[in-house]
């Protein structure tokens, strides 16, 4: 028991005390902070499953960030299940507590009492999974999908390194709104992170979410996708997004009709809840899967045309070797649009 206490501790110090030049200001290059992050955090909580030693320290590692940055940030336990199948067919349950991190900072009290009631409480949300696949077979231990050795970069390291330099870049701004920075877990068990945090969710707190970013898969798809669910609030904040993309000379594009998939059920979740969604990924839509699984044309480095689940392909290593300078363009390129976008939408005007 002690050597186990000792270890976590150790493992813990060395991962914060690796990045302590992330601490950086804001003057650096937008996408900078992202990059690190991503970076460190695949490198240091590789097989970051649910309910796993990895995740539970990748959950404190992302609070303590949060609260660094004077976030009120909270660890967010919960107890959950799925079906694991056997060879011969057989079906159990597995069950385990999983970990999410749940981060905010209220609006800048203004001297305008009746502008300051009418938004109180109203919040954005931007939000991300950290946990990595799950292997719920053996037939999938077998593939080696999932595991103790996914790095998850493209899923979802990428989109957590993102929303942290979001956090960081906009701790001082004033705001007219609040934010809500959430780090899921157990979203590769059935997107229960998701179902969790909405069944925490008031019925007066899902009316006063103005708009949910979701970030996630930003690195092995061929293009930037800004995809909205049908309420005005997230049509509005697409367009900005693309109107932005086009701007900066960033290509990015959109689905007109929402999609419906296994791959993204903790987006269908957000926007079948009624809550104005704005999903962030890469893919490619025009590969003649019009679910946007397939990430990228098929290739003899990227087989399956996605390195979703991969322990073998969504690694840095594979990545930078087969997708150069990929990581530090998706990183730069998300941050530079969504920075202005949650700016424009939240911040309290000079």
């Amino acid at each position: 028991m002690f050597s186990r206490r000792c270890l976590k501790w150790a493992l813990f110090t060395l991962c914060f005390s690796a990045v302590l030049p992330l601490q950086a200001a804001t003057t650096q290059a937008a996408g900078n902070i992202a990059e690190q992050q991503t970076r460190h955090i695949s490198t240091y909580f590789p097989g970051r499953m649910a309910g796993s030693p990895a995740e539970l320290l990748a959950a404190e590692y992302i609070n303590h960030h949060f609260q660094q940055m004077g976030y009120q940030s909270n660890m967010r336990g919960f107890n959950t299940r799925y079906l694991y199948t056997s060879k011969n067919g057989k079906q159990s349950w597995r069950t385990l507590s999983a970990t999410s991190v749940i981060a905010a900072r209220n609006a800048t009290a203004t001297n305008n009492t009746a502008a300051s009631k009418a938004d109180e409480q109203k919040q954005i949300v931007i939000m991300a999974h950290f946990d990595t696949y799950t292997p719920q077979s053996d037939t999938e231990l077998d593939k080696n999908l999932g595991g103790l050795t996914l790095q998850g970069v493209d899923d979802n390291a990428a989109g957590v390194g993102v929303m942290l330099e979001l956090a960081e870049r906009l701790k001082t701004v004033p705001l007219r709104y609040d934010l809500r920075f959430v780090a899921l877990s157990a979203e590769e068990i059935g997107a229960q992170g998701t179902e969790n945090y909405l069944q925490r969710m008031s019925k007066t707190e899902r009316a006063n979410t103005l708009l949910v970013i979701n970030l996630d898969n930003l690195i092995t798809g061929d293009r930037l996708y800004f995809n909205a669910s049908n309420q005005p609030s997230a049509i509005a904040a697409k367009e900005q997004a693309l109107k932005l993309a086009r701007r900066y000379g960033i290509t990015a594009a959109t689905v007109k009709n929402q999609v419906s998939a296994p791959c993204r059920v903790d987006k269908n979740l957000f926007a079948t809840a009624g809550l104005p969604l704005l999903s962030v990924e890469a893919s490619n839509y025009s590969l003649g899967n019009k679910e946007g699984c397939q990430q990228r044309a098929i290739s003899s480095h990227f087989p399956q045309g996605t390195t979703r689940h991969q322990s073998q392909l969504d690694n840095l290593n594979y990545l930078d070797k087969f997708l150069p300078g990929r990581i530090t363009k998706r990183t730069h390129d998300t941050v530079k649009i969504l920075l202005p976008l949650i700016e424009t939408l939240a911040a309290a005007k000079k």
